[in-house]
């Protein structure tokens, strides 16, 4: 099997332990056979080829742990006014103007897109929520052939409701159970995960029986918590109980759940979700477009929840995510040692593949799937093993990343991706979206 040995002027193994000088990582097919010193390994795997990169740093690939790839269609999309509020967001725009709108074929110029920016923006592993109840039944394999061919690790689903019909409700469950099992049967980089909308959309049987079916599946469950007020006050309304406090009643809270956003809950809902281990994703620049507050997240990580970061589809430059998890906060808790930028890196990397329940992913580690990427150091001032995390998170960006690898196969190198024309996946991803706005 052919073994590769990466070196670089820094290796970051993990968001725990520091950035190290004069090592390298070993690749051996899919996996990563060694990371350490380099005169280690060259005894370890003499036949390896080298590949040296003096100006990079080696870092695990980024973990979005929640993307609408979708989403970019709706950027720009002509409007009379901005949403007043989280449901008008959701009733007056969202729904009816994206979603509703969306077809098979706009799903998928939006998901080459997508793959595109997140090969260049150093993402290797992903979530993907897709929300287009007219689109089905077949949508989910639409993306999945697109995310097979680029060569990502994917886990997509779709987001099933009951705001339509009950019947699409049960397209959407189906839709994702059917997937699930597809995935299974043909291996490879590509899964589903078992997903619906709220609570507010959907009913407590409707819920039980996502979770039922992914039970029977091995799999996990998401939804959307508490992204704005309007959930827990909805919640208090028809239950007397807050999201969480109701997820508990039910007894669904547990690792099995991956919950998004968790931007309004309270300290009894932290305790809760800490006390099942249940995973969060956290979009820090999409709570602030749709003003839903400031999600909790030192609070969170405190109480030892793995919290990870997701770009909601929004803003798809994940550095810039990052920054937002990094500086946002500080200014919340009014306090500048709160989110240092080793606990930014664990939720972009290792708390994201722990939250989307792949145990082999997110280090640089033996034995780890073989997914990094090479980030250039042409920083404005010198890099330290003591400061190089703070200086990548603020000055890096999508076009300082050199290399992508994911399962040990390069989807980008030096800067270039192969067989690729980008000036036509934008222009068909821009046709997509005159599409979908002039519905």
């Amino acid at each position: 099997m052919d073994e590769l040995i990466l070196t670089a002027a820094f290796v970051m193994p993990a968001s725990s332990s520091a950035p190290q000088v004069g090592w390298g990582v070993a690749v051996r097919g899919e996996r990563i056979a060694g990371v350490g010193p380099l005169s280690a390994l060259a005894g370890r795997f003499p036949a390896a080829r080298r590949l040296h990169l003096p100006d990079c740093a080696i870092a695990p690939g980024f973990v979005n742990s929640h993307h609408h790839m979708y989403g970019v269609l709706s950027h720009g999309i002509p409007l009379d006014a901005a949403p007043a509020g989280f449901w008008p967001f959701l009733s007056d725009f969202w729904w009816p103007r994206v979603e509703d709108v969306l077809d098979q074929k706009m799903i998928a110029a939006a998901t080459e897109l997508a793959c595109l920016n997140m090969v260049r923006g150093g993402v290797t592993t992903f979530y993907d929520c897709l929300e287009a109840p007219n689109a089905l039944p077949g949508a989910m394999d639409v993306e999945a052939e697109i995310v097979r061919r680029w060569g990502l690790r994917g886990i997509l689903s779709f987001e099933a409701t009951q705001r339509q019909s009950e019947a699409n409700g049960q397209l959407g469950l189906a839709e994702n159970a059917h997937f699930i099992d597809r995935c299974r049967r043909a291996g490879g980089l590509v899964q589903g995960l078992m997903c619906y909308h709220t609570t507010f959309t959907c009913s407590p049987v409707f819920i039980r029986q996502a979770f039922a079916l992914a039970g029977e599946r091995g799999v996990k469950v998401h939804a959307h918590v508490s992204e704005g007020t309007w959930e827990p006050s909805w919640c208090l309304e028809h239950y007397g109980r807050r999201t969480v406090e109701q997820y508990a009643h039910w007894g669904l809270l547990g690792p099995q759940m991956l919950a998004s956003q968790c931007v309004q809950i309270d300290a009894n809902e932290i305790a809760l979700l800490a006390q099942h281990g249940v995973g969060v994703a956290h979009m820090p620049l999409s709570n602030c477009e749709v003003g839903g507050g400031f999600s909790p997240v030192p609070e969170m990580l405190q109480a030892g929840i793995p919290v990870a970061l997701g770009s909601d589809g929004y803003i798809d430059n994940f550095f810039e995510v990052m920054r937002g998890a990094f500086l946002l906060h500080k200014a919340r808790r009014q306090d500048p040692a709160v989110m240092p930028a080793s606990a930014v890196w664990a939720m972009a990397t290792e708390n994201g593949a722990r939250a989307l329940g792949l145990p082999d992913v997110g280090r640089l580690a033996a034995g780890y799937a073989a997914d990094l990427i090479t980030i250039d150091l042409d920083l404005p001032t010198p890099a330290s093993a003591g400061n190089l995390r703070e200086q990548l998170l603020l000055w890096r960006n999508p076009q300082h990343v050199r290399d992508v690898m994911v399962a040990g196969r390069f989807l980008l190198r030096d800067g270039e991706i192969a067989g690729i024309d980008e000036a036509a996946i934008r222009a068909h991803c821009r046709e997509a979206a005159l599409e979908l706005w002039a519905a």
